[in-house]
């Protein structure tokens, strides 16, 4: 069985199943205290998590400048200290926050921050460079995305990263960002079995791009808990983006839609959370999601997936048969 997967042409060998790393990284507040993170974490099982994730054969780690305000990049560079060579570690720029404070302060799409935010974050991970760096402005107008494309080639000529992308889930975008990008390797968009991006998919296939999916559980809601989340975690006080939660509990007619699956995914004895991620194995040989883990009991959980593989075709497709009406895109 396959267990790796490649970052598109950039020829960066990855897991199939990468971590998350956003949930680690704890608070980030927005104006009126709107919460941006998970609430709090525990580092010292962080650690314990990301080293759990090692052990099981994840070798991609997905982070960002703004989670926790650099937290999260902080504890990643802590956790593979001493074993940078056997991970590749995927960061993003464009959102700004302010360490001290755990604020979020909007963001900057100008090619002089992308360079300085390279570097707050290549300092807080404690490495000469990142693997993937990406452009975390999900509906950034084309022209201000494209106008990085020379600065992100001269970090790559430079080796302070590798290869590029976006967290966007526009296919335009995506096409325009790939065109104009040689190193531009990979799109990481939402994807989970509830919510099919076909198009963004298609923009992949064409562009030889890995497709790094964000919230390939629905941000839980595909673990099939139902326990109530803090006014601290980002589900609690749910943005308009968010509609998997209401109040810091599953909006019903989307975990209606999750009992309608639970079936077919878990036919072959998976968990529900192991049976959505096999889906996205399934759906394409791009795929690579990224779930979020902050114990090493839920890396135990969903990283057996690696060693499941994808969905069988009988379940896929009656999959695809219960969830038709939302495959419209």
């Amino acid at each position: 069985m396959t267990t790796t997967r490649t970052l598109g042409h950039s020829g960066i060998t990855v897991s199939a199943i990468g971590m998350g790393c956003w949930a680690i990284g704890g608070p980030l507040w927005g104006e009126d205290r709107q919460p941006f993170g998970w609430g709090d974490v525990d580092d010292d099982e962080s650690i314990r998590t990301i080293h759990r994730a090692l052990d099981l054969g994840v070798t991609l780690f997905d982070t960002a400048s703004n989670y926790g305000a650099g937290h999260s990049e902080r504890i990643l560079g802590q956790a593979v200290a001493g074993r940078r060579d056997d991970v590749v570690i995927a960061t993003k720029f464009g959102n700004v926050s302010e360490e001290a404070t755990r604020r979020a302060l909007g963001t900057d799409a100008s090619p002089a921050f992308a360079v300085r935010s390279l570097e707050d974050s290549l300092r807080r991970l404690g490495t000469d460079h990142v693997d993937l760096y990406q452009l975390h402005i999900n509906a950034l107008p084309v022209p201000a995305a494209l106008d990085l494309v020379d600065t992100l080639e001269a970090l790559v000529d430079q080796g302070k990263i590798r290869a590029y992308g976006w967290s966007t889930d526009d296919p335009a975008s995506a096409a325009a960002f790939a065109t104009a990008g040689p190193h531009c390797a990979a799109i990481q968009h939402d994807e989970s079995v509830l919510r099919d991006n076909a198009a963004v998919l298609a923009v992949c296939d064409t562009h030889d791009l890995a497709s790094l999916n964000r919230g390939p559980l629905a941000m839980g809601l595909l673990t099939g808990s139902t326990r109530a989340v803090g006014a601290d975690d980002v589900r609690g006080r749910a943005p308009e983006w968010l509609e998997w939660f209401t109040d810091g509990r599953p909006t019903p007619r989307w975990a209606t839609r999750v009992e309608q699956v639970r079936a077919a995914l878990t036919a072959d004895g998976r968990t529900l959370a192991q049976g959505a991620l096999g889906w996205l194995l399934a759906r394409s040989p791009r795929t690579v999601p990224i779930p979020g883990l902050r114990t090493v009991a839920q890396a135990d959980e969903n990283l057996a997936t690696l060693a499941l593989g994808p969905l069988d075709a009988e379940a896929y497709a009656e999959v695809e048969r219960l969830l038709a009406d939302l495959r419209h895109a």
